[in-house]
């Protein structure tokens, strides 16, 4: 087993150190994973963002699940049915205990309901869950809940409300739960070095498949060519977000390999609609014609990345074929930046160490050459979030990110990104909040589509979002690693093994 006290720490590699390769050679004792940065939430009620996401997903369970295939599977819940268009009744397991030893209850699965829907908790991810109105325990192993109206997206999303143990939560508050979390799931929580790392410890006694590895470290490590190299070293099994140059160096090396896969993540630059310039719209074209997206898509990032004309990917329901956006056009694009007073006013893009470089120093690059003025600002992912989610006062002017809601639903992109009452949001359009209201609702999917392509054509004639590619996940493994990348980028440790 190697020592778990030589791990090096996250600030160590930002800087540019190598991680100081274990004593032993990488085994299934212990599985070592490198992210971008570490959690900015253990509390899966909290953030949502892939370096928290890969973590606390290991250590709850959720209502239900997908599998490797993207179909949704029972997991607490072993079956249901509906009662109405607004109720459902969840039937649970009656073998599930929390870390601590508690019995899992219908109550613990209503208590997480309500604690996610609770305006005053101000979950990030109220905007996914809020058409819930309420959730009862009937008995032990019966939970009903309703929703405000019929509403398709249900089971696309809480394939990611995890059940958190009532009277724990309730006991410790939602701080020091955030710092120790107790879940149900395959993995139990053992300890978080702030800014380093986060150890789990697999749970013996889950109920369903249990993990390969009795001990699982999550590292940060913001530099993506320090985690190959942890990789090639042995010091690291598993290292996420690639790029194709990595991608590359790890096929020539013959040390490890790549693991590639389609996602539902959408990368799109984002836009606060409100301020100057970019309340005009004929600059948000100039913008729109001024991206290369099949260059970075094809040309910068050449993983298997395509250029997307809407905010949504074809692993979303949701998604229109056939949908045009603004066309590339460089010289358009500088001609009508030339042309509009206050174009060229300064403005900041805001990115993270989690996101390609590359990508957003291009798209500085190609806004620059059409003639405004755009610098880079670099944070890190838990003010990034802040930022992004605070509403129109606070939403920076520009910034690069990519989306996925984990669900293959396009209302977990459009509606947090576009409904006037998302804190996400800086859009005001009445036309567009009341076509995702009717998807929300709506029972026909020809009605769904039908909505969704409404909005996706208000958003490419008024360019709220630019939408630039589907993305690809890329991953760096060892050779004894089998594990297959999913449409929803999850790292599920119990489907995760090591054949020598």
């Amino acid at each position: 087993m190697r020592p778990h006290s030589l791990i090096l720490a996250g600030f160590l590699l930002a800087a540019g150190s190598l991680a100081a390769p274990y004593q032993a050679q990488a085994s299934k004792d212990l599985f070592v994973i490198d992210l971008p940065g570490e959690p900015s939430s253990l509390d899966p009620h909290v953030q949502w963002n892939p370096d928290s996401y890969n973590v606390y997903r290991n250590v709850f369970d959720n209502l239900v699940t997908r599998d490797d295939a993207g179909k949704i599977i029972p997991q607490i819940a072993t079956e249901w049915e509906y009662l109405s268009d607004t109720q459902i009744r969840f039937k649970i397991r009656d073998d599930v205990v929390f870390h601590d030893g508690s019995k899992l209850t219908a109550e613990d699965v209503a208590f997480s309901v309500k604690r996610i829907t609770d305006p005053a908790f101000a979950s990030p991810q109220l905007g996914q869950f809020n058409q819930i109105t309420d959730a009862v325990a009937d008995d032990a192993t019966t939970v009903t809940l309703t929703t405000n109206g019929p509403y398709p997206p249900l089971f696309a999303q809480l394939v990611k409300l995890s059940i958190v143990p009532k009277a724990v939560v309730e006991k410790m508050g939602k701080d020091a739960f955030n710092l120790a979390p107790v879940g149900s799931g395959p993995y139990k929580f053992e300890s978080w070095k702030r800014g380093v790392e986060v150890t789990l410890a697999r749970n013996d006694g889950y109920w369903g498949d249990k993990g390969a590895f009795p001990q699982v470290v999550f590292r940060a490590v913001p530099d993506a060519a320090t985690r190959v190299a942890n990789l090639q070293a042995g010091a690291s099994d598993l290292v996420t977000y690639l790029n194709g140059d990595l991608v590359a160096q790890i096929q020539a090396s013959g040390k490890g390999k790549a693991l590639v896969g389609n996602t539902e993540r959408v990368a799109y630059l984002g836009m606060n609609v409100t301020k100057p310039p970019l309340d005009k719209p004929e600059v948000r074209q100039a913008i729109a014609m001024a991206l290369d997206k099949a260059g970075i898509a094809e040309g910068i990032l050449a993983t298997g990345e395509k250029p997307v004309s809407q905010v949504a990917s074809p692993a979303h329901m949701g998604w229109i074929e056939g949908l045009e956006g603004p066309a590339f056009d460089a010289a358009k694009a500088k001609e009508i930046i030339s042309a509009t007073p206050g174009a060229d006013a300064p403005l900041k893009l805001l990115t993270a160490p989690v996101y390609d470089q590359r990508v957003v120093q291009a798209i500085q690059q190609m806004l620059n050459d059409a003639g405004m003025k755009v610098e880079i600002e670099m944070t890190d992912m838990p003010n990034w979030l802040k930022q992004m989610q605070s509403g129109p006062d606070v939403i920076p002017a520009l910034a690069f990110s990519r989306w996925s809601c984990g669900c293959q639903d396009a209302d977990g992109i459009l509606y947090p990104l576009l409904h006037s009452s998302s804190g996400w949001s800086s859009v005001k359009n009445p036309e567009i909040d009341a076509a995702l209201d009717l998807a929300r609702k709506s029972l026909s999917e020809d009605e769904r589509l039908a909505a969704y392509k409404t909005v996706h054509e208000m958003v490419n004639k008024n360019n709220y979002i630019i939408p630039l590619y589907q993305a690809a996940v890329v991953y760096g493994a060892a050779e004894q690693v089998q594990f297959t990348p999913t449409p929803n980028e999850s790292i599920f440790l119990n489907r995760i093994s090591w054949k020598d």
